[in-house]
């Protein structure tokens, strides 16, 4: 028996455990919903029973690197997926941009990033996936069996229609190295014009294969370019000491690891780290640098939401501060109007900016449509002072 071969008698042997449990849970009428290790909902959740036990969906199964198809369990993280895939010389096409979402999250709940302007969506390089159903069937969901309308409908419906279990995901080569390349605008309608037209120059050039931007200003954009290189002349590292979102305004070039460039936001959350105060250069030492990074700051974030003694406590010696993850798609021709109108109403600095085109022309998903030229203009992880 080879690995695969084992690995998915495994996972099928996990499944009719998932499935003998959702039953247990029907008759006694207990509310359904997954007990796994992270989550990045950002919604307060108070669930006085435990859910069902899915931790341990979050293995490869195989990695088929001639047809560049990697073949996983759904709760497995991106963190652990591109460990693996690197091996491989290989990465999925589309890696969301904090190691602790998984798959399945990604799938259901529209995964993004810079590599989004070739590849669209995850779900758009999913070519196929397994569902846990309320009534405790699976089914296997592909664009052209019995089931391609959950298969189309699924992404986006955040697990009101089931649970991916086993998920087919599209992988591209990559090369060790990235060439990072930072341009600096002052006007926004020429800021989003150089970002259609870069994105559309290298939709199909190998040359350019990642495009984002960060506004930190009305008169300060930059969009960022990344290429692969086989070497580099030097390396910068943005795991610990020095912040990546603060070298795009002090360096027009850059080389990265693939590996660092993939998680070169989780460091910080963005730039939402600074809430924990783990940008102060004399606090940063004491975090550490395992401690750096997305895991955890969403352990923090869900115990100070469900501690009242460690929210009173952060509340009495810090300003009172929300918390504000919102994304929204502008077609790049309304995106400056939108920018003015966001920056008059809401002013909240820095915003991510993250082009996005469908992978397909005839893409088709119900809950999550998109016009194959529209391009996507992404607020993320931002933190401001509190309305309230």
């Amino acid at each position: 028996m080879t690995n695969g071969q084992r690995a998915l008698a495994n996972y099928e042997l996990k499944k009719q455990k998932l499935i003998t449990q959702l039953k247990q849970f029907a008759a006694e009428n207990k509310p359904i919903f997954l007990n796994k290790q992270t989550s990045n909902v950002f919604r307060p959740r108070n669930n006085s029973s435990a859910g069902m036990d899915v931790h341990q969906f979050n293995q490869v199964i195989s990695i088929d690197k001639d047809n560049l198809i990697a073949n996983v369990e759904a709760m497995i993280s991106y963190e652990s997926l591109v460990n693996e895939c690197l091996k491989y010389q290989c990465l999925p096409t589309v890696v969301p941009e904090l190691k602790t979402i998984t798959v399945g999250g990604a799938l259901t709940g529209c995964g993004i990033e810079s590599s989004s302007f070739r590849y669209g969506l995850v779900h758009e390089t999913v070519s196929e996936f397994e569902v846990l159903l309320s009534d405790g069937r699976v089914v296997l969901c592909r664009p052209d069996n019995d089931y391609k309308d959950l298969f189309a409908g699924f992404p986006n419906s955040y697990g009101t229609l089931g649970y991916a279990l086993r998920v087919c995901i599209k992988l591209y080569p990559v090369k060790p190295f990235v060439k990072l390349t930072h341009s600096h605008f002052s006007e926004a309608n020429s800021y989003f014009e150089a970002v259609k037209n870069t994105c559309l120059k290298n939709r199909s050039n190998d040359s350019v294969g990642f495009i984002e931007g960060v506004v930190f200003g009305k008169k300060d954009f930059f969009m960022t370019t990344a290429e692969f290189v086989d070497s580099a002349p030097y390396l910068s590292d943005y795991t610990y000491k020095t912040i990546y979102y603060r070298s795009i305004k002090q360096r027009k070039e850059d080389f990265m690891t693939i590996n660092d460039y993939i998680w070169r936001w989780d460091t910080d959350w963005f730039w939402c780290s600074k809430i924990f105060y783990a940008q102060n250069p004399i606090l940063r030492p004491l975090w550490g640098k395992k401690r750096l990074n997305s895991k955890t700051y969403l352990s923090l974030r869900k115990f100070f939401s469900n501690n009242k003694l460690a929210k009173w406590i952060y509340d009495s010696f810090s300003k009172k501060l929300e918390s504000v993850i919102q994304d929204v798609q502008i077609p790049i021709e309304s995106a400056a109007e939108f920018l003015l109108f966001f920056e008059e109403s809401i002013a909240i600095k820095p915003v991510w900016i993250c082009p996005t085109m469908s992978y397909h022309k005839d893409s088709n998903f119900d809950l999550y449509p998109i016009n194959f030229k529209m391009l996507s203009f992404e607020d993320l992880e931002i933190v401001i002072n509190s309305l309230i």
